[in-house]
């Protein structure tokens, strides 16, 4: 027969954790039981009192401790304080417990539900370990001579029965004890999830914390996308202008290096920017954002971004109808980033020539910056790039946000964009 299954499941590592953890709920309920003893219980019973030697004042005692328990347990920080009794004890996986303070009245009946469950199920159980082992072994030792008179007991307890039995009802009481903190252990086990888990409450504020930190994640992807696809894909296009022409052309290939150097040294600005951005949190913690770059706008960064995207040998024919020194700052920079992506997508996919130039149009109504850009398609398709395709992606998500619209694709053998920004929107941040 094998014994190892119930030999771990009455003494096996988990089963000494849930013994501590219900030892550790019993002696937390001693300040209540004791309040109950030497406070309520005299009120409401007369001379009754703890220490009366009273057994049904003891109990008395604890049941008025439980609710005295239950107040305690509505307090927030008394989750988190459970929770980490319950991870480390009751052999629950940790992730099925509930993080921080309990915020909401759900939060707190379920952790008051919990707390009074712990400290009512451990203190009886801690009672059981106080008396039950050194009674069990008592009457383990009956049938040593002397033991029966030390312990005074009648003469009945003499005979051959009791000496024979005596050391197996010792044992009985002890594995008996043994299966009760087991049951036990095994209970508060089975219902921690339920009183110590996230409520719907704390199920959505982590969905938040997580949508929060995935907008900041995917707004920093688009800054780099924006940024430095563009710059490496114009340095690109410059670096091939001029290696073609290096031989036939060196005032044009001077032009080029020249423009490579501009750009790179704008996109380490930009990319310090970006980078600004996850250094927010450190400066609300005390740290240093300050050595970041301004984010470019229309107003200041747009003349040197069509110069740079002219240098790569492709024409630009820009109209702006729009004053951008006065665009809020938010809409300002938001449209130099758009800007920004459809001259890349336009360097990277397009057909131009100097007959047929990429085209910018930007417009300001009362209420609304519109930003369109075509280019003529190349005859065959692109090579697609590992990882490709998100630009477009990143200009309607950046529309969306500020309440706008965008629209893009393929028109009678060109490319459209066309993007649409409330200014209402764009306050300073």
């Amino acid at each position: 027969m094998n014994l190892r299954a119930p030999a771990r499941a009455l003494l096996g590592r988990t089963a000494r954790l849930r013994w501590v953890h219900l030892v550790l709920g019993g002696a937390l309920l001693m300040p209540f039981w004791l309040v109950a003893g030497l406070v309520a219980l005299p009120l409401l019973h007369g001379g009754s009192h703890l220490f009366s030697g009273s057994v049904p004042a003891q109990f008395a005692a604890y049941v008025l401790a439980l609710p005295l328990a239950a107040v305690a347990g509505l307090f927030p920080l008394m989750r988190p304080l459970s929770v980490a009794m319950a991870r480390a004890l009751s052999g629950v996986a940790a992730d099925r417990f509930a993080d921080g303070p309990a915020h909401g009245p759900a939060a707190r009946r379920r952790t008051a539900a919990w707390f009074t469950l712990h400290l009512g199920v451990g203190a009886l159980l801690s009672g059981m370990m106080l008396a039950l082992p050194p009674f069990a072994v008592s009457v383990m030792l009956l049938p040593i001579d002397g033991v029966r008179e030390w312990l005074r007991l009648p003469a009945s307890f003499d005979s051959t029965w009791v000496t024979v039995l005596a050391p197996f009802a010792g044992l009985a009481m002890l594995l008996s004890l043994a299966a009760c903190a087991s049951a036990a252990g095994a209970l508060l086990a089975r219902y921690a999830p339920d009183l110590l888990g996230p409520t719907p409450t704390d199920r959505l504020a982590a969905a938040e914390a997580r949508a929060a930190e995935l907008a900041i994640r995917n707004r920093l992807a688009r800054e780099l996308h924006d940024s430095v696809g563009h710059a490496l894909s114009a340095v690109t296009l410059q670096a091939a202008a001029a290696r073609r022409l290096l031989d036939s052309d060196p005032g044009f290939v001077r032009e080029a290096l020249a423009a490579i150097e501009d750009t790179t040294r704008r996109t380490v600005g930009e990319l310090d920017a970006v980078l600004g951005l996850l250094r927010e949190g450190d400066e609300a913690a005390g740290g240093d954002a300050s050595a970041a770059a301004p984010a470019p706008t229309l107003a200041g960064d747009l003349d040197g971004l069509l110069t740079r995207t002219r240098a790569t040998g492709t024409p630009v024919d820009a109209s702006i109808e729009s004053e951008v020194a006065k665009l809020p700052a938010l809409v300002s920079r938001e449209a130099y980033r758009i800007v920004q992506e459809g001259l890349a997508n336009s360097l990277r996919h397009g057909g131009s020539s100097p007959d047929e130039p990429i085209t910018l149009r930007i417009t300001e109504t009362d209420d609304m910056v519109e930003i369109a850009m075509e280019n003529r398609l190349r005859s065959a398709a692109a090579p697609t790039r590992p990882g490709g395709g998100s630009g477009l992606k990143g200009i309607a998500d950046r529309a969306r946000l500020l309440g706008g619209t965008c629209t893009a694709g393929p028109d009678d053998g060109r490319w459209r964009l066309a993007v649409r920004l409330p200014l209402a929107t764009g306050g300073p941040r």
